[in-house]
């Protein structure tokens, strides 16, 4: 090899680097068994200290071209944002119970009213949290920041949202597209401003095979449904009424018990074939993201194997299987102890109190129990194999970066949390 092609491959090595996460599973697992016990003991107020720790050892153990990331947040801010958060829905709330008290038009449409408005909000509470975790997202001692209309994202998302489900699902590439590249073109690592290249077209391509996989069986089932049943029949048994109106349906229509069992049966193919294709989906659209970010020449590729994604889910599967069988085994003494109580108060009050106290302590050990198990397996996983399957190259873009930005509050984060629509 000559000197000028060594010092071309010294360039190359120099302008690409890798990204690696180097957090234990173990030290994870520990942090989240202990996490889900104090959630327990303090009726939920310590998930803002969870959060923070969880946060931190993510961040702190993401390393990108030789440098880790670090999460300057605080619980008492998360605290405090969704305090403020709460005074501030609480009002609304309010307004919606007495809206709803109205037997008129105003109390018809105040359910609807109410989750338009909600929606639109759990938008603009994600636009902001976001806002607050990148900028206590430091590296290489410089911050991340966002810009843009917080209510502008809100409205565009739901524009998007309202054609993803008029189209079934269809719009929802384009509208990843669209979303990711507002938010990517407000985002900036110091005064270096990001983008992102990911076309919506490319993802629709790649996808379009799932959706109608999992769509086929159920248009199957409405064509066989329409197809089958004799309308004008139904039509003239329905507008008979009377105590025998059922008889009279099933009577001009001797197909229609057979119709619905196949349609049912066509619903549970449905759901079966998403729930089997969800990690590839998951996959593919994490590959596609990852490798659409760019900050300036600084561009991302991911190489990210779907078959890995599918053993994250294998092995929560697996868990969840063996803390089913546990949950299952502690269950025999727990109802025992529920007849106990019962039989030895005969019937009253306190016996129907420790029951209830058993039931819903079973059913919050429960629900913890599979999270905890999900975050530790999907959820890290999905962390760990996003970070390690990125390529960088342009880095050497960093080396000119100037600080830039400023800490906004954790009021997107309280607002994220008390409607519950947040994630890490």
């Amino acid at each position: 090899m000559t000197g000028q092609e060594l010092g071309e491959q010294q360039g190359e090595q120099a302008a690409s680097a890798g990204a690696r996460f180097l957090g234990s599973r173990r030290v994870y697992g520990r942090l989240l068994v202990r996490g889900a016990a104090l959630l327990t003991v303090t009726l939920g107020i310590y998930r803002f200290w969870f959060a923070t720790d969880v946060r931190r050892f993510l961040w702190s153990n993401t390393e990108l071209a030789g440098e880790t990331l670090e999460y300057s947040g605080t619980a008492f801010e998360l605290l405090i944002g969704f305090l403020i958060a709460v005074a501030l829905l609480v009002p609304l709330y309010a307004g919606f119970f007495l809206a709803a008290l109205d037997l008129g038009v105003i109390g018809r449409l105040s359910g609807v009213f109410a989750f338009m408005l909600l929606f639109l909000l759990g938008q603009y509470a994600i636009y902001r949290a976001r806002r607050y975790r990148l900028t206590r997202t430091i590296y290489r001692g410089l911050r991340f920041h966002q810009e843009g209309s917080t209510w502008g994202y809100a409205f565009r998302a739901v524009g998007w949202w309202c054609l993803t489900l008029v189209t079934l699902g269809l719009a929802y590439p384009f509208q990843l597209a669209s979303l990711e590249r507002y938010k990517m073109r407000h985002t900036y690592y110091g005064d270096l401003p990001g983008h992102f290249a990911g076309s919506g077209f490319g993802l629709f391509l790649r996808g379009f095979p799932m959706w109608f996989l999992v769509l086929a069986p159920l248009v199957v089932a409405v064509v066989a449904f329409i197809g089958g049943v004799n309308w004008g029949a139904l039509a003239d048994a329905v507008s008979h009424g009377g105590d025998e109106t059922m008889a009279r349906i099933e009577g001009n229509n001797p197909a229609l018990g057979a119709l619905i069992v196949f349609a049912m049966l066509m619903a549970l193919a449905s759901i079966a074939l998403a729930a089997l294709l969800y990690p590839a989906f998951q996959s593919m659209t994490l590959r596609w993201w990852t490798s659409g970010l760019r900050f300036g020449t600084l561009k991302v590729t991911s190489h990210l194997r779907m078959r890995h994604v599918y053993s994250a889910y294998m092995r929560f599967l697996w868990w969840a299987l063996l803390f089913s069988l546990l949950l299952a085994i502690l269950a025999v003494p727990a109802l025992g102890a529920i007849g106990l109580l019962a039989g030895h108060d005969g019937g009253g009050i306190a016996g129907e109190i420790a029951a209830t106290v058993i039931v819903i302590g079973g059913y919050v050990v429960a629900v913890l129990g599979f999270s905890t198990i999900y975050r530790a397996t999907v959820l890290l996983s999905l962390w760990q194999l996003g970070i390690e399957a990125a390529q960088l190259s342009g880095i050497e873009v960093l080396e000119r970066v100037n600080a830039s930005g400023r800490p906004s509050s954790a009021i997107g984060e309280g607002l994220v949390d008390a409607l519950h629509v947040g994630s890490y």
